[in-house]
């Protein structure tokens, strides 16, 4: 049976679109695969590493009827990536192995039953449906994402949470050290849902999602949520725990406020940080009226100054960052300007975007 049939470039990206998640090793072998399932004129490539699900339905040529088999998906990506992409592809289903066609060129792949798949059982109570822009979505991940604990041993702050609420989504990642929280308007009213995303999730959402107006539809259960997107549907286990109360954690009414243009902070920080060691990654901040002082130093008594004219008439403080923590939000604000509100030199500095509430991001002090 032809299982399908397609130029290499089609049959590449639809394989491309599940198989983020697919590891070579894996403790059950059928993990390593792609189910291809072949239902009428319809072909469905799913994967799974137990925890995230992704399926993408196209419309592939091959015989029609129904058909179903799991084959190595790496394996097949490399081979495919080898064929020019106009290349007409075919996969055939011959004594229990997947014959692949193109050109002059013949593989012979190994498969392992349709059945060994696990697939992932969806809960039967998500909560209602809301969606948001691609692009809208993309960019509320960019600017919370960096923020997302690694191998924290509170498991809960390795995620992202997403709370929907009335007409708004929010997102917010804390690694303890820093907040970052973006939202964005829903176009219908939803009751409260909160969930935590894992941190693979998250990355693998980043890969997936486009940069054009195309909808992302969102369902939540208790344990799981779900995504539907340019014709991939994306199921994930979710983070158990409770997240911080970020609302605590955002300052209210610092006294002392700085509106500067990102780009020329951002650079001189990178500046700065040259002088850094990956040990100790701290830079000074000198704030005086009409004047910030950027300044770093290192083991080697090697040293940074750099200096910003900027309008402000409120107190003078020196405080003490992770210039990484600064960089990074910095690089992923994409505005012209940057609004930092300081209290003094032991407290969080909260750093916004002029006339747009959509965006904090709250980082505290180290001392140096």
């Amino acid at each position: 049976m032809i299982v399908l049939q397609a130029t290499q470039d089609r049959l590449l990206a639809a394989l491309q679109a599940v198989a983020g998640i697919v590891e070579r090793r894996h403790t059950l072998p059928v993990l390593a695969n792609v189910l291809i399932q072949r239902v009428g004129a319809a072909t469905q490539l799913t994967t799974s590493d137990l925890e995230i699900q992704i399926r993408t339905t196209a419309e592939l040529g091959g015989d029609d009827g129904q058909f179903a088999t799991t084959v190595g998906a790496r394996k097949l990506i490399d081979i495919l990536r080898t064929l020019p992409a106009d290349q007409k592809v075919t996969l055939e289903s011959v004594s229990g192995r997947l014959q692949l066609k193109a050109g002059k060129s013949r593989f012979t792949l190994q498969t392992l039953p349709a059945d060994d798949f696990p697939l992932v059982q969806e809960s039967p109570a998500f909560g209602p449906a809301f969606s948001v822009p691609q692009k809208v979505l993309k960019g509320l991940l960019a600017q919370v994402s960096f923020a997302m604990a690694v191998h924290d041993i509170r498991y809960y702050l390795n995620g992202i949470l997403f709370s929907a609420e009335g007409r708004q989504l929010t997102l917010v990642a804390t690694d303890g050290h820093r907040l970052a929280l973006a939202n964005a308007a829903l176009d219908v009213d939803v009751p409260k849902q909160q969930v935590i995303l894992p941190r693979k999730t998250v990355l693998e959402l980043q890969r997936l999602l486009s940069d054009h107006d195309g909808a992302i539809e969102m369902r939540f259960a208790a344990n799981q949520a779900k995504f539907s997107f340019g014709g991939l549907e994306f199921v994930t286990k979710l983070v158990e725990g409770k997240f911080p109360d970020y609302n605590r954690v955002i300052p209210r009414a610092h006294r002392n406020v700085i509106v500067l243009g990102r780009a020329p902070l951002l650079a001189s920080l990178q500046r700065a940080a040259i002088m850094t060691s990956d040990k100790f990654k701290g830079v000074r901040l000198h704030l005086e009226p009409g004047l910030l002082q950027v300044a770093a130093n290192n083991a080697e008594q090697e040293e940074a100054i750099d200096e910003l004219d900027i309008e402000y008439s409120g107190d003078v403080i020196d405080i003490g960052f992770n210039v990484s923590y600064l960089i990074e939000a910095l690089a992923n604000m994409g505005q012209d300007l940057v609004r930092i509100e300081l209290q003094d030199s032991n407290s969080s500095a909260l750093l916004t975007l002029p006339d747009d509430e959509r965006f904090k991001y709250v980082v505290m002090p180290m001392r140096i």
